[in-house]
């Protein structure tokens, strides 16, 4: 950072120390809440950043609080915050599934108690659209008081779930203590999840009879809703995504990337025994958000004033331009050895029909 560049920020910090909100991050080192972070030193409009996080991370201008937010000691960090924007949530793919599920709902419920007894009125909770869950008589799309019908069987939504209903029941717990969810549709900026992953593999799996609609969420739309809910322009409970969605044939035609149909019980009993054996990391619950819509209205935050900058062709040519090079089946990463030797149409064979990996599996574990 130059000179004159530093001596900005306390000019601007002096500027606007008499107004604005107090803001408490968690999950300030990295993604969601790294983004976050330095946007709100940046705003005139927000006092102070207090950023959470068990690592320092790169966010100058910020005040650093670094401890687990599992830790009851929070409490303390969070005294003098107006508002709590918990984001330090585990969704690794590849993280122990007990142990994640222990640190969500636990930190969650942690933040939640601190917040309250450190008198912080304002909680902002980040889900993700699949709480609403991918049913085949959705409507197209989704009000954002439709009711939450996701079920366990996928990546991380009985988290979601979970987190939710801790929010919901907060402020009955503690009453002055406001909480707002966020939900967005696909993310996509920088991150990894089981249908990021999807337009990595050498074919797009299709169900057979399946009615996939796509929505996206570009990461920078995500943190400037999340601006929207720390000053308090939107209330409740919201979903974030882009304006309409893409059928499937459009998002084939813009990827370049052909598709490879399956029957359901193929489909899903193919899944379901490569995720038992290991063998990937995304549970057969996965396909029923490629099958069926969930695409969401984003109405409350539209209302507030609050518009995405990207659109879903956008979004869709940025998540290619990130997974490019990579290749995945099944949401299994394979390595460069594996691609050529199996090949694209032969990789998507092979792992959908559980062939050449279960022989392996099999003769590691000596069966």
């Amino acid at each position: 950072m130059s000179s004159p560049e530093a001596h900005v920020r306390p000019e601007r910090s002096a500027a606007r120390s008499a107004a604005g909100p107090v803001v408490a991050i968690t999950g300030a080192a990295s993604g969601v809440g790294l983004a976050l972070a330095s946007r709100l030193v940046d705003s005139d409009q927000v006092k102070k950043v207090v950023a959470i996080d068990e690592r320092r991370g790169d966010v100058p201008g910020a005040t650093w609080r670094v401890l687990d937010v599992r830790d009851p000691a929070i409490a303390e960090k969070l005294r003098g915050a107006d508002v709590v924007v918990h984001l330090a949530l585990d969704l690794d793919l590849e993280s122990d599934a007990k142990a994640r599920s222990a640190f969500n709902v636990r930190g969650t419920q942690t933040v939640l108690t601190a917040a309250a007894a450190a008198g912080v009125h304002r909680v902002v909770l980040c889900t993700s659209a699949m709480v609403y869950g991918a049913q085949a008589d959705n409507d197209v799309p989704l009000a954002e008081d439709a009711p939450l019908r996701a079920t366990s069987e996928a990546s991380f939504v009985d988290d979601l779930l979970e987190i939710e209903r801790l929010g919901r029941r907060a402020p009955r717990a503690h009453p002055g203590l406001n909480v707002t969810i966020l939900r967005p549709a696909v993310l996509v900026g920088g991150t990894d999840t089981a249908l990021t992953r999807y337009f990595e593999s050498p074919r797009l799996l299709v169900v057979a009879g399946s009615r996939p609609c796509w929505q996206f969420c570009h990461v920078e739309d995500l943190v400037s809703a999340l601006e929207y809910a720390v000053l308090e322009k939107v209330d409740g409970e919201m979903a974030v995504g882009c304006d309409g969605w893409l059928e499937q044939e459009e998002v084939e035609e813009l990827s370049g990337i052909r598709r490879m149909e399956l029957p359901p019980a193929i489909a899903f009993g193919a899944a379901s025994r490569l995720h038992r054996l290991g063998l990937t990391p995304s549970p057969a619950g996965d396909l029923a958000y490629t099958m069926h819509p969930w695409v969401v209205s984003g109405s409350r935050l539209h209302e507030a004033g609050w518009r995405p900058k990207w659109t879903n062709e956008e979004v869709l040519a940025e998540l290619l331009e990130e997974v490019a090079g990579r290749n995945s089946v099944a949401g299994r990463r394979l390595g460069r050895k594996d691609a050529t030797t199996l090949g694209a149409a032969g990789a998507t064979v092979a792992l959908v029909g559980t062939a050449a990996l279960v022989r392996r599996a099999r003769k590691r574990r000596g069966i």
